[in-house]
């Protein structure tokens, strides 16, 4: 098999850390880059999966409610997260406290 040279232009600071990542598992970057392109070759494509990350309709819809949410004069907005947990606490104590109340019952 005939070998041939390309070039490839990348960021100095992702070929320093990618040749010490590959050092440490035993190989060079020119070898790294050869898996890479046999891999790609092998499986007909990228050898991983490349996608722009972007929500499901569900955490769409939260995202819109939180937005409607947070808009929304009539929603209690909280001054701090320690606020917000004291409420939690009240509410919660309110709910297990009806739910006891009425298993005590007979």
């Amino acid at each position: 098999m005939a070998s041939t040279n390309f070039s490839v232009r990348m960021d100095s600071d992702i070929k320093k850390q990618c040749e010490s990542l590959y050092k440490e598992l035993g190989m060079n970057l020119t070898t790294a880059i050869n898996v890479f392109l046999r891999q790609s070759l092998r499986v007909g494509g990228f050898p991983f999966e490349v996608r722009i990350d972007q929500p499901n309709k569900e955490t769409i819809a939260a995202m819109l409610e939180a937005e409607r949410i947070a808009k929304d004069p009539e929603v209690k907005h909280y001054s701090d997260v320690e606020e917000a947990l004291q409420e939690l606490k009240r509410w919660t104590e309110i709910s297990y406290g009806q739910r006891s109340s009425k298993k005590t019952i007979n």
